[in-house]
């Protein structure tokens, strides 16, 4: 068994495998667990996935929303226990693997083209 199998072992009990099909451009809610005092809950975040990384268990996705007019981004490792769903809302027509030209975008002219040939599950 060479490296690369032995790491893949050592990971794969840790991959989630209910996750959906995410793509640069989709809207996604993600599920993120959050720990107040004693008591621990869900909170959803929704926003525009503009950048993917990686694969196997050190996958991110980073996801973008406006909140109360400033644009907010957040990293999340898909794999992680904190993360407890990805939901995909809708699905947008894309030509690039970064969406990073949308930070410099305001308002309207950040829409994305809806794209209708893909399932959300």
């Amino acid at each position: 068994m060479n490296a690369v199998e032995a790491i893949q072992s050592l990971e794969a009990p840790h991959l989630k495998t209910d996750l959906p099909t995410i793509n640069v451009g989709d809207t996604v809610r993600v599920g993120v667990r959050i720990s107040e005092g004693g008591k621990e809950r869900v909170q959803p975040y929704e926003g525009t996935v503009i950048a993917m990384r990686n694969g196997g268990i050190g996958e991110t996705i980073t996801v973008r929303r406006i909140f109360q007019g400033v644009g907010v981004e957040r990293v999340f490792l898909i794999h992680s226990p904190r993360v407890a769903s990805i939901q995909i809302v809708r699905r947008a027509k894309v030509r690039r693997a970064k969406l990073y030209y949308l930070r410099d975008r305001v308002g309207k002219a950040t829409r994305l083209k809806q794209r209708f040939d893909r399932p959300l599950k």
